[in-house]
């Protein structure tokens, strides 16, 4: 029998030998290669998390210590020692685990959290109300795979250093990484280990793990090794946290799970606020992940992966960068992911990677553009919720030319709730003088990318899906801004917005065959609404939007409204993203449950068409109400 099959919870870990606990570590590897190339998901950082998870719960007593973990795609092996190792094939599938902390699913579970550094927080509202309530209970934050990037953690660490009796530990993952290696002087200086009688110990490691990985192993032995010969000029680690005031226990060898338990029971036993840095190797374990030059297999890749909707941006990007020197590229620490890494390739000293840092992107952005350059901020859409106020304020506000580019727009699927792109076409509407753009397929990317970038006192967004990039649908026509992707007559309006103008066709295409006449338009740019737009929506029976975005404040909710000014009083009717966090599973079957197929759209239409015909009938002769003269 394997250990892993003995393990129930986490208090069966504190039964096993040091033996037992190493051929355990090596089982969880196996595991987590052989689901993870099956399922998808995040490999590279829960193989270095193996002997910080194990240590983490032999010495806390979960779910009593509460355990919260920054970036949660780094509870994998959480997941496989509190109980879940029976389910954990189902990782990622529709009905299955979550690839991030579940509260449905496990007790050992708090904080839903999958956006970055904002562990450090919870973790320190938790301590505080946990003290207030005189209840002896440890918290514990793990924090790392860049998440130290983002400002929001050090605003946390500034407040807990000035608590100086939380029972609150944070276990620092230095790992020199996020999706790609980790950048700025904190990243930089967290590389850099201090001499002390570990010290040997953790280059070693370093030397022997890291120094495998030909661009990112040798600079960083290089750094660590400068410490030693005495350049005492950087700043090591523990200056940055003892300055704050907080207690520093490190560098731990981040593998050696009897070293992180020493040092997890002192920091445990001191009483008040202690950073536990540990020094790991993203996809340790596991040589194709340790040699990865990209990621570390941060995220499983699949072979021959389709041209993607980032594939074709990325391309066109490049070609732009090459008739335009004023054209920058900003990245949150996802080169690759956003597809900049072949602009970065081509224009190395015009490309900015910021950390996990969306707010700073953001602004950042709006200094360049001062400064008589033109930004293109790539981000996923779910993470421009974080720089919000950023694009409204100092860009939008200063009437900047800067082009955001969000990948993963609409319903993204695997990743779960708080990764779906359903937000940004609501929240980006209250901006003044914005511009945001939906192209349906490969060709509009191209196309809307170029005047995007051409716009040079407003801000502009484009926005485009996840995976696969569509068939080009080709317009029969062109009013005002507005393609006309199909003409067969004057009972519907089809508005498909994005990447919906694919399913648009598709409802078209049903109603025709019940003998409706349908008109299919893609407005290109979705905000401003076009007034052609409005003047089209008078000629018709009904207008229909569709698109992937909350239906709350989104294209259709303006659309109404841009009619409602106007006095068009044509029957109007959106579908889109319900107002709920969407389970994970594949993209196809999220939109089939919500509704957002051209089958359901259609039957939906179809009825609303009946309904209004049967209505017209029924409604009495106004001039069979006149007396007779």
């Amino acid at each position: 029998m394997r250990v892993l099959e003995t393990v129930d919870g986490p208090a069966d870990l504190k039964k096993l030998t040091g033996q037992q606990l190493t051929d355990l570590a090596a089982e969880i590897r196996d595991v987590l290669v052989e689901t993870v190339s099956r399922t998808g998901g995040h490999l590279g950082p829960n193989l270095g998390m193996v002997e910080i998870t194990l240590a983490m719960h032999r010495v806390f007593d979960s779910p009593r210590d509460r355990l919260v973990f920054d970036t949660g795609h780094q509870t994998y092996v959480h997941k496989l020692l509190t109980g879940r190792a029976g389910q954990f094939g189902t990782l990622r599938q529709q009905g299955g685990l979550s690839g991030y902390p579940s509260q449905a699913e496990s007790e050992h579970d708090l904080v839903e959290n999958s956006h970055a550094s904002t562990a450090l927080s919870y973790a320190d509202g938790l301590a505080k109300a946990y003290r207030l309530r005189k209840e002896d209970r440890h918290v514990v934050a793990l924090i790392g795979d860049g998440g130290l990037t983002g400002g929001m953690a050090w605003e946390a660490l500034n407040n807990i250093a000035a608590a100086k009796d939380l029972k609150l530990v944070v276990i620092v993952n230095d790992n020199g990484r996020s999706y790609s290696p980790t950048v700025g002087g904190l990243a930089t200086h967290l590389t850099s280990l201090r001499t002390n009688p570990r010290y040997e110990k953790v280059l070693d490691l370093i030397k022997k793990n890291l120094g495998r990985t030909p661009y990112v192993g040798p600079p960083m032995y290089e750094v660590l090794h400068g410490v030693k010969k005495g350049l005492k000029d950087m700043l090591a680690p523990q200056g940055m946290f003892e300055d704050l005031g907080l207690k520093y226990v490190g560098p731990i060898d981040g593998h050696d799970r009897q070293a992180l338990e020493d040092a997890l029971r002192n920091a445990k036993s001191f009483g008040g606020p202690v950073i536990v840095h540990a020094v790991t190797q993203k996809g340790f374990g596991y040589p194709a992940a340790e040699q990865d030059e990209e990621d570390n297999f941060h995220q499983i890749r699949p072979l021959n992966k389709p041209r993607g909707w980032t594939d074709v941006f990325s391309d066109e990007l490049v070609r732009i960068g090459h008739r335009r020197p004023d054209l920058v590229a900003i990245t949150a620490a996802m080169l690759h992911p956003t597809g900049l890494a072949a602009f970065a390739a081509e224009f190395p000293d015009r490309t900015f990677d910021v950390g996990i840092a969306e707010q700073h992107a953001v602004t950042s952005a709006a200094g360049l553009a001062m400064g008589g350059m033109h930004p293109v901020v790539g981000l996923y859409a779910t993470f421009l919720n974080r720089a919000f106020d950023q694009l409204l304020l100092d860009v939008a506000l200063h009437k900047c030319g800067v082009t955001v580019v969000l990948d993963r727009a609409g319903v993204t699927g695997d990743d779960g709730a708080s990764h779906n792109g359903m937000w940004d076409m609501s929240i980006l509407q209250v901006v003044p003088g914005l511009r945001l753009a939906a192209p349906r397929d490969g060709k509009r990317v191209e196309e809307l990318l170029n005047e995007a970038v051409d716009v040079d006192d407003a801000p502009t967004v484009l926005r485009f899906a996840k995976g696969e990039v569509f068939p080009d649908i080709d317009a029969v026509d062109r009013v005002g801004e507005i393609d006309v992707l199909k003409r067969s007559g004057k009972d519907v309006l089809l508005v498909g917005i994005g990447s919906m103008a694919a399913t648009a066709m598709d409802v078209a295409q049903r109603l025709e065959a019940h003998g409706f006449g349908v008109t299919v338009v893609d407005p290109r740019w979705v905000k401003p609404v076009d007034p052609k737009l409005v003047e089209l929506a008078a000629d018709f029976k009904l207008v229909v939007t569709i698109e992937d975005n909350g239906r709350a404040g989104g294209c259709g909710t303006m659309i109404a409204q841009a009619l409602r000014d106007a006095g068009v009083r044509t029957p109007f009717r959106d579908f889109g993203i319900p107002q709920q966090f969407l389970d994970h599973a594949k993209r196809a079957a999220v939109l089939q449950e919500i509704g957002l197929t051209g089958q359901e759209v259609a039957r939906e239409i179809t009825e609303q068409l009946t309904r209004h015909d049967s209505d017209a009938l029924n409604e009495p002769d106004p001039a069979g109400d006149r007396p007779s003269t």
